[in-house]
């Protein structure tokens, strides 16, 4: 079986240098490290040229340069993406292009000639037709989307096809697998999270056949948001049964094509989102009213912007600031499912609003946006006082929707001693090297799983 694995880093250009050098240490450098150590492993990563810019700017130089060495050897191969992270699927098509090109010659200045990325990563892998149009005309080869794109069900894709967008036979759609990208990103209670043996075992008769597998989930998870899981990611790269590539390297082993043509979608996709047609809800819920006060902010501000020249002196400053401003962040943790941030909101909407401000659009516009950004606010405070949030949170709780497709996995006694073993082990190298916080959250894991053990090792 042929394995391509994708991993997508970034962060909001508000992020603080504190934890850029946080998660580079937990996570980027982690990972890097062990690809550099296994010269077999390969992997598809995008990285928003915005991170790449906080690198540069927070003194991370050295995980450039390892990208860069990764690169030239073949071992890493770089996605084209939209700079600053918007989602794509409610841009319109100029600003779409516009982050693109933008994300393009902002990791060409940094990685240089060995930046020339053939697919393509929608952010949050948010697709419709148009996202789709605008890449291919562009000059990428393919795109990356969830499962659940292919059909609204999962378990419908024949992994030993390749997949050309209608109307398009040169352009090709991959799709990651969701139900072993869950169970590896989720560190829950399974498989490959914690062995190689134990992906082959959930594979099945698939291992012997000639298909492929794509796994795609954000690099964070590896070291940040789960302490040690880095570790066990290089464990399935040694699983000789399966045979580690790029996605671009996937095509030309698959000679059977299949046209089709996505529907709109995004790797947060869930069922009742397809049955109630609200492919984007995280970001946009028509029964939000946070959401429509920002995505009325947002729009506001992209016309703003075309009532300046230019020529004028501060127009590349307030472009930028506009630029940085449409990030998706905004409106993803203003959705209470169940991600919620009254920071990320405040800031998002204060961004957009002094674009705004900083046009010579007209003064009722500009009163509009301040009305608009002080209500945000105030509404955002209101629904955590009431307790809103809380019930939104519970009724999209995120360990219930993203296990969607299995139930928990049954893992052996002695397998499950050996992965309590393996964490302790990560745990007092950490306390050793003072890394406490990090001790600190093995610890919490260990002590997480050892509650769950009788429901995790009971066939």
């Amino acid at each position: 079986m042929i394995w391509a694995n994708f991993l997508h880093i970034y962060q909001p250009p508000t992020q603080k240098e504190y934890w850029v050098k946080k998660i580079a240490n937990e996570s980027y450098r982690k990972i890097l490290k062990g690809l550099k150590k296994n010269s077999q492993a390969r992997v598809t990563i995008n990285i928003n040229a915005g991170l790449t810019e906080l690198f540069d700017k927070y003194d991370c130089h050295d995980v450039i340069e390892d990208i860069k060495k990764l690169l030239d050897k073949g071992q890493i191969e770089l996605t084209g993406s939209a700079k600053y992270h918007p989602f794509l699927p409610l841009m319109p098509k100029d600003e779409i292009i516009r982050q693109i090109k933008l994300n393009t010659e902002t990791n060409k200045k940094y990685f240089g000639q060995a930046y020339r990325p053939k697919g393509f990563f929608p952010p949050e892998m948010g697709y419709d037709r148009k996202v789709g149009e605008i890449v291919a005309k562009l000059g990428y080869k393919w795109i990356i989307l969830d499962e659940l794109a292919f059909s609204g069900n999962i378990h419908d894709i024949d992994w030993s096809k390749n997949y050309t967008l209608k109307g398009m036979n040169d352009f090709l759609v991959f799709f990651r697998e969701r139900e072993t990208s869950f169970r590896i990103l989720s560190a829950e209670i399974g498989m490959s999270v914690f062995s190689g043996n134990m992906l082959i075992q959930l594979l099945g008769d698939r291992i012997n056949k000639n298909e492929y597998l794509i796994t795609a989930m954000d690099g964070e998870t590896f070291g940040h948001h789960r302490p040690g899981l880095e570790e066990l990611l290089f464990d399935l790269y040694k699983t000789k049964e399966l045979k580690s590539v790029t996605i671009s390297e996937l095509a030309p082993l698959f000679k059977n094509k299949q046209e089709i043509d996505p529907r709109p979608s995004s790797w947060a996709l869930m069922k009742k989102d397809i049955e109630q047609n609200t492919p984007y809800s995280r970001w946009q819920d028509k029964n939000n009213e946070i959401h429509q006060m920002q995505w009325e902010l947002t729009n506001m501000a992209i016309q703003a912007i075309k009532t300046m020249d230019n020529s004028e002196s501060d127009f590349q400053k307030v472009r930028h600031s506009l630029d940085q401003a449409l990030h998706s962040d905004q409106y993803w943790w203003a959705s209470a499912m169940p991600w919620w941030s009254i920071e990320m909101i405040e800031a998002g909407a204060k961004d957009l609003k002094d674009v705004i401000l900083s046009t010579p659009i007209d003064e009722k516009t500009k009163t509009r946006a301040e009305k608009l950004y002080q209500k945000i606010v105030f509404t955002a405070f209101d629904w955590q006082r009431t307790g809103k949030v809380d019930v939104l949170a519970k009724s999209a709780d995120e360990d219930v929707t993203q296990r969607i497709t299995t139930d928990l996995p049954y893992i052996p006694e002695d397998e499950f001693n050996k992965i309590i073993k393996n964490l302790e082990k990560q745990m007092h190298e950490a306390a050793k090297a003072q890394e406490y916080e990090r001790a600190a959250q093995i610890r919490n894991r260990v002590n997480e799983l050892i509650e769950k053990k009788d429901q995790i090792t009971k066939q």
